[in-house]
């Protein structure tokens, strides 16, 4: 016997959602010391949702991102780059299943230690 298909439902992701996913991930990599808000003029864009560092944007069920870091000394700026764009990509796109257009990186401040 087999059952009767039922109508699948929807599914909605908040953009609170991948804002922590973003966050999260971006934190994960080492090199990476702490997100830093992103300056005021860019929170104006349109569809945009801005939180701690990340500004999410989505378009036609695609997430695109911008993060904002501060690194620390003694890494390769463009190599940590590199690494969080592709882990937080790797990481929203498993985690929810929508493509990623692009994430950009923009390196706001080196933490050169002390307080």
């Amino acid at each position: 016997m087999t059952k009767a298909a039922r109508p699948q439902g929807k599914t909605t992701i908040a953009p609170d959602v991948l804002i922590s996913i973003a966050k999260l991930t971006a934190l994960s990599v080492p090199g990476v010391y702490q997100l830093t808000d992103a300056p005021a003029d860019v929170s104006n864009i349109f569809k945009s949702h801005r939180q701690n560092g990340v500004q999410i944007i989505v378009e036609n069920n695609s997430v695109y991102a911008d993060i904002y870091l501060i690194m620390e000394s003694d890494v390769n700026v463009r190599d940590v780059s590199h690494t969080v764009q592709s882990q937080v990509g790797r990481a929203i796109s498993e985690m929810v299943g929508m493509d990623v257009g692009k994430i950009n990186i923009h390196v706001e401040n080196i933490h050169y230690g002390g307080s």
